[in-house]
């Protein structure tokens, strides 16, 4: 399953390190960042909990940036 949030990031190294931090996220099969539309999609593995899985990516991404935000 994929889904798409809105997400608040400063700089494209910022959404780069994001997106890496993303899909070491247990949990997360694939994810891009895109700096310029300020989008995360992310491809969630079989039969996870995309709500729990997003609550662990929000908390991976506060620790590049902390004033991150997604909506969920």
């Amino acid at each position: 399953m994929k889904k798409t949030y809105k997400i608040e990031v400063d700089c494209a190294n910022c959404a780069n390190k994001m997106e890496e931090a993303t899909k070491k996220t247990e949990g997360v099969q694939n994810a891009t960042v895109n700096f310029m539309t300020q989008k995360m999609e992310v491809e969630f593995t079989e039969g996870s909990d995309d709500k729990s899985v997003m609550k662990a990516v929000l908390k991976a991404c506060k620790k590049v940036e902390s004033d991150c935000e997604i909506e969920l």
